[in-house]
């Protein structure tokens, strides 16, 4: 992945993982409430982005483009699928970091480990075991 395609990944991951916290937390208190067209329209727009970004190979469903707006999905609903992408961009971030290990100077002493994204400089966390 280049840099812009980093870029793009973080900011759609993030944003997944905010709509899910926000959404998760909907659904505790109501999870057959239908999901307000307002935060539906953001959902969509964010799960549009995160297709492009994973692309055929890493996406959850071959036929989930979005939800269907006249069929108001439920919070729970939103829920699930979001959960389902925040996974498949764990996987996708996975597949396309390495780990690079730091001695000391006589080579007897692991001093610390990082991660980056493959072939660049641009640091990321350690991967996430997928639930």
């Amino acid at each position: 992945m280049n840099e812009n395609q980093i870029s793009t990944f973080e900011k759609v991951h993030a944003q997944l993982e905010s709509l899910h916290s926000e959404i998760t937390t909907l659904s505790k208190k109501v999870s057959n409430d239908a999901l307000n067209k307002f935060k539906l329209k953001y959902v969509n727009l964010t799960v549009s982005q995160a297709n492009s970004v994973l692309g055929k190979k890493y996406r959850p469903f071959d036929d989930f483009e979005q939800f269907d707006e006249s069929v108001v999905p439920t919070n729970s609903d939103v829920t699930l699928i979001l959960g389902q992408y925040l996974n498949c961009m764990e996987k996708l971030r996975a597949d396309n970091i390495e780990r690079k290990e730091k001695w000391d100077t006589y080579q007897t002493k692991l001093i610390a480990i990082d991660w980056y994204w493959t072939g660049t400089k641009i640091k990321t966390g350690e991967p996430k075991k997928i639930k």
